[in-house]
């Protein structure tokens, strides 16, 4: 059997997958890849193809369009799939050149910008204040979402939380180094109220350390086990329908936090610093940044030759 043949051997396949997923930090990537490879791996199976490399990518690339899938979710699969080419080609399952071949197959274009979801303020303090707050599930669903809009994490952040993690830094609350997506660490300042939500919620539970989210059962009785990232989810899911709010995920509240700190006057660099992007550009995007002709800030330099 041929190395280029070999990837569909099932030991060696899951020899591969494992050792993709185990370069990977974020939780949400590693399942992520793991369905894109099982999805690539599935079709490459179900009638004979080219060896792997660039003719086989091309032919996975052509079917993902041809499903109809968001160019984001193709550029994803098709980075598993380089990630894929890399291990082989490193362990010696599949000669350099193929896997370079793999590797240079593009990206798909995405044309225009993202609308993306935002709230507005009011709706951002509606939904805050949607949380029966006389409830011990109120009291940790209204921190959970305080946190969430209030400091822009990512659900898998907040569920990993601890009660240690809160520290004092330069006269306020902060998360200090926190690691975000593709393990780069951030220190995320905590507004005053956000903090005063968690220490309700805390108090309220009785909590003296472990994980700060946890499920609440009927009657109030605790889970001693740690949120899921999927109840995070389900939180932000029904207030939003409370509230009467379109379709709603955790990470509209993470666009949100940048909106509203940036029509707040917020510096630009520093919203990327508090979300943790690794650049400025992810941060526009976030932002949903478009060009006001009205007040042009080209208008505003004071150069002084104004009629």
């Amino acid at each position: 059997m041929s190395k280029a043949l070999a990837l569909a051997a099932e030991p060696v396949w899951e020899r591969l997958k494992d050792l993709v997923l185990n370069g990977l930090h974020s939780p949400h990537s590693k399942r992520a890849y793991a369905r894109a490879l099982d999805d690539f791996l599935a079709w490459y199976r179900r009638e004979p193809r080219p060896p792997f490399g660039r003719a086989a990518v091309q032919g996975w690339r052509a079917e993902l369009e041809q499903r109809g899938l968001a160019p984001a979710t193709i550029n994803v699969r098709l980075a598993s799939i380089r990630a894929l080419a890399r291990e082989a080609a490193e362990n010696g399952l599949l000669a350099p050149e193929a896997a370079m071949s793999a590797a240079s197959v593009h990206s798909v274009r995405r044309l225009g910008i993202r609308a993306g979801n935002w709230l507005t303020r009011e709706q951002a303090r509606a939904l805050l204040l949607a949380p029966d707050s006389r409830t011990l599930k109120g009291k940790r669903d209204r921190a959970i979402l305080g946190l969430l809009v209030g400091c822009g994490l990512r659900r898998s952040e907040l569920s990993a939380l601890t009660l240690d993690r809160f520290q004092q830094r330069e006269g306020r609350w902060v998360i200090p180094d926190l690691e975000g997506k593709g393990g780069r660490l951030r220190t995320v300042p905590v507004p005053a109220w956000v903090k005063n939500w968690v220490d309700e919620w805390k108090a309220a539970a009785g909590l003296k350390e472990g994980w700060l989210f946890r499920p609440v059962y009927k009657g109030g009785r605790l889970a001693s086990g740690r949120l899921a990232e999927r109840a995070v989810w389900s939180v932000v899911d029904q207030y939003a329908a409370q509230t009467g709010l379109a379709k709603l995920a955790p990470h509209d509240l993470r666009r949100t936090c940048a909106k509203l700190c940036r029509a707040a006057g917020g510096d630009l660099e520093q919203i990327q610093l508090l979300l943790g992007h690794a650049s400025i550009e992810t941060t526009e995007r976030y932002l949903g940044t478009r060009q006001n002709l009205s007040q042009a800030v080209n208008d505003l330099m004071g150069i002084g030759f104004d009629n």
